[in-house]
């Protein structure tokens, strides 16, 4: 089976539900920005030092995919949609490394290649948050992908701040 179906070559694509919908739809903008954080989360992998924090980003990644499928059915249920407990975990990573860094002021972002690569991870996170928020406007979006999504780009912040706080590394933008 080929990868290129020619199928799209019109301006149109099909949805993992069935239907055909125009590649600029907010459905397909939305999760096509989930695919790009995906992508960057794939790089991060590969600049993040700490094994750890590699697999916390291969199991957002898990987890995206699924979103990703959701958000691909308009009008069926997804297999295995994502649920409040995998929000609630990633609030308690976030807590935890709240507690790890324990901020003192606006950070100014990128003081290493790692963490200025989770910052971009991060504003991905926030761009794809407003997409899925349009489409909800207008669609039904299931509520725990929007929880998800907006705890993920706090996900990618406190970690890129964990890992500027171990190299001695955080900068704080004084007023």
């Amino acid at each position: 089976m080929s990868i290129s179906t020619t199928k799209g070559d019109k301006g149109q694509t099909g949805l993992f539900s069935g239907e055909r919908v125009w590649k600029d739809d907010q459905r397909v903008d939305a999760y096509g920005t989930l695919d790009e954080l995906d992508a960057h989360i794939g790089e991060a992998k590969h600049i993040i030092h700490d094994v750890n924090i590699r697999h916390l980003l291969i199991d957002v990644q898990k987890t995206l995919y699924r979103i990703m499928g959701q958000l691909a059915s308009k009008n069926a249920p997804f297999p295995i949609p994502v649920t409040s407990e995998e929000t609630e975990k990633l609030t308690a990573l976030v807590h935890d490394f709240e507690q790890r860094v324990d901020l003192k002021g606006f950070v100014i972002p990128g003081s290493s290649a790692q963490s200025a690569k989770l910052d971009v991870c991060r504003t991905i996170a926030r761009r794809a948050e407003r997409r899925i928020v349009t489409l909800a406007r207008t669609e039904e979006v299931a509520p725990e992908i929007l929880q998800y999504i907006n705890r993920l780009s706090d996900f990618f912040f406190i970690v890129a701040r964990w890992i500027e706080k171990k190299e001695d590394a955080i900068v704080y933008a004084k007023n």
